[in-house]
């Protein structure tokens, strides 16, 4: 319905697709592939939005475009350099590739910035043991029960 409204000058308003949700959708179900195209959609809405380019970098990283993932996630930096999705998203790339000194320069740039708020407690409780780890400190447990380089 929604293509004969745009055919025929009728109103798009009300079958307006929210790209980003939906890529938020499909990157939960598993379907990335689908989820970056929803979220290149969205970036077409909002020329450079960093939320938007940040769940691009998480989309490639999860189909293996790490080094996408990475520029995307710099690119996201130059513009904020307090991003602080994009500090975790690169730290933990840096961490698999094995550049540990960028990784832990990203980890204290996230928890210098750190979001608030019940999701990002997590993310925090694992970039801490993480950091903790890269820097030689043993932990007595990891406070968010997740593996320390699980990213």
């Amino acid at each position: 319905m929604s293509l004969w409204n745009k055919l025929f000058g009728g109103s798009a308003e009300p079958d307006q697709v929210d790209y980003y949700r939906e890529g938020l959708d499909m990157l939960r179900d598993g379907k990335f592939h689908e989820a970056l195209t929803s979220f290149r959609l969205a970036l077409k809405e909002a020329p450079g939005d960093p939320v938007v380019l940040q769940q691009i970098a998480i989309a490639y990283t999860r189909i293996g475009m790490t080094e996408e993932a990475a520029k995307t996630y710099r690119h996201v930096l130059k513009n904020d350099p307090d991003a602080s999705g994009a500090h975790y998203g690169l730290a933990f790339i840096y961490l698999r590739g094995g550049h540990h000194e960028d990784a832990e320069r990203h980890l204290r740039a996230f928890l210098e910035h750190a979001p608030s708020g019940d999701d990002a407690r997590e993310h925090i409780a694992h970039a801490q043991a993480t950091l903790a780890q890269l820097r030689g400190e043993m932990l007595d447990a990891d406070p968010s029960g997740a593996e320390p380089y699980g990213g």
